[in-house]
């Protein structure tokens, strides 16, 4: 653009005679002051709309008459036809150069200034629509695989990462997190650098995270207070601005009666595994309004049939969809999924690998797989860009033109400019630009061909 600014200030004001033009006008005229009126009539002239190459060579025979020049470099007259057509030929240089800066002037616009008229304006502002999406990597809806990461001993006592794919492969990522948490610390080992256990520092973050202030205790209708807690927390970027209510599906199933202690190791799903799935009520029950905005129970159902029995529900837990968590009641896993939590005071159970094993062999026992949906609002606003024929045909691009005086290169787009959008560019009133919208393959434009090209601003 700035390439474009200084070509343009190159070229000689409109009606401005050239020092080509006004050096033969000199020298074809008898004396200065009839030079000078004949660069006046010149001027006036191409300062006129429409000015045309016949106009200038009738000027230049009118500066011809009874004009005597000698030659240089032979001594000898020039004759009137010889200057005559060097006149015409430097006029209709001149005119052509004028014209040239008026088509560049009039037909090269780079910036043009949206109508924000609320009637047929060109800015339709703050539509607002609910877009839903797979929540996964890649926009998958369901997750089938599973895998963890080998996690320092600082974290291993506090929460797993689990993947899609193997952590060291191309595009893993994380899913989500798995945690336990006690209200009375059970099940971890007390730390004599914070004086507190793992389990109790994640039923206290929660705590604070998701409860109403003065509540202490997590409530679900199965088994009304509980101190015992599994977490799934989704990777909160993958949830855009909400895990989507009705549109997930956790798969659990039963661990073996044999489990070790401490859960890290390999804990196997139940020879005869039960394979369950979670939902939320949602299709049955509003949710409740709470600081950590709507909550919902989790239930026994699935996405394809709903909630199983919803005159009486079975209740594991709750799912605060604005935070992307989903809280699990450890009372009722215990009682009805095996997981055998470990509760013991000063030891190391590692009981959020049980979860992790749950979820990851349902797939294998059951072919049921965790399917969860994101949710968001996305405000757009329009910008209609109206390309009028005689707008915007000469690129800013400083190959489209040469020579210090700004010339188009192609002699075949004077008359008939032509030029390919490929870009559009947002600016505030300052021209400061703001957004980059890309078309999907270039525009041609002339002044036979006009353009509406709608730009859609998602935030």
């Amino acid at each position: 653009m700035n390439k474009k600014i200084i070509d343009l200030k190159k070229l000689p004001n409109q009606g401005a005679v050239s020092p080509e033009v006004a050096r033969a006008i000199e020298a074809t005229s008898p004396d200065a002051a009839t030079a000078q009126a004949r660069i006046a009539e010149l001027e006036a002239l191409s300062n006129s709309e429409g000015v045309t190459v016949g106009q200038s060579a009738q000027v230049a025979g009118n500066i011809s008459n009874d004009s005597v020049v000698q030659d240089p470099r032979t001594g000898g007259d020039i004759s009137p036809a010889t200057i005559a057509e060097i006149q015409r030929q430097a006029v209709d240089d001149y005119v052509t150069q004028i014209q040239n800066q008026n088509a560049i002037l009039n037909g090269g616009k780079t910036f043009q200034v949206f109508d924000l008229s609320e009637a047929n304006g060109d800015v339709i502002d703050a539509t607002k629509e609910i877009v839903t999406a797979g929540l996964w990597s890649d926009n998958l809806t369901e997750l089938r695989t599973y895998f963890t990461q080998s996690m320092t001993a600082a974290q291993s006592p506090y929460y797993v990462n689990v993947f899609q794919k193997l952590p060291s492969a191309t595009g893993s990522a994380i899913q989500y997190a798995l945690a336990y948490g006690n209200a009375l610390g059970s099940g971890s080992v007390l730390s004599d650098s914070i004086d507190d256990s793992a389990t109790r520092a994640i039923y206290s973050q929660y705590k604070q995270l998701l409860l109403p202030k003065g509540v202490n205790r997590f409530l679900t209708p199965a088994s009304g207070s509980t101190d015992s807690i599994y977490v799934v927390n989704f990777q909160r970027n993958r949830t855009k601005e909400k895990l989507d209510p009705g549109n997930f599906e956790l798969p659990l199933s039963t661990l073996s009666s044999s489990a070790a202690l401490d859960a890290t190791g390999s804990v196997e799903v139940s020879g005869s595994a039960l394979t369950i799935t979670l939902i939320d009520d949602s299709t049955i029950a509003s949710a409740s309004n709470e600081d950590a905005g709507n909550v919902y129970y989790v239930v026994s159902g699935s996405i394809a049939n709903g909630v199983h029995n919803p005159a009486a529900p079975v209740y594991y837990g709750l799912v605060y969809c604005d935070h992307s968590t989903i809280i699990l009641d450890g009372n009722i896993l215990d009682n009805k999924m095996g997981f055998q939590t470990n509760t013991g005071s000063n030891s190391n159970g590692s009981n959020h690998y049980k979860l992790h094993h749950s979820i990851s062999g349902s797939y294998v026992s059951g072919q049921k797989g965790f399917k969860a949906r994101n949710k968001e609002t996305v405000s757009s606003t329009f910008y209609f860009v109206r390309v009028k024929n005689g707008d915007f045909n000469y690129s800013n691009n400083p190959s489209y033109v040469t020579g210090d005086q700004g010339d188009i290169f192609q002699d075949d787009f004077i008359g008939d400019p032509k030029a390919y959008i490929t870009t559009v560019g947002l600016y505030n009133d300052s021209r400061e630009l703001l957004a980059i919208a890309k078309l999907s393959k270039p525009l041609i434009k002339s002044k036979k061909r006009e353009l509406n090209i709608r730009v859609k601003l998602e935030y």
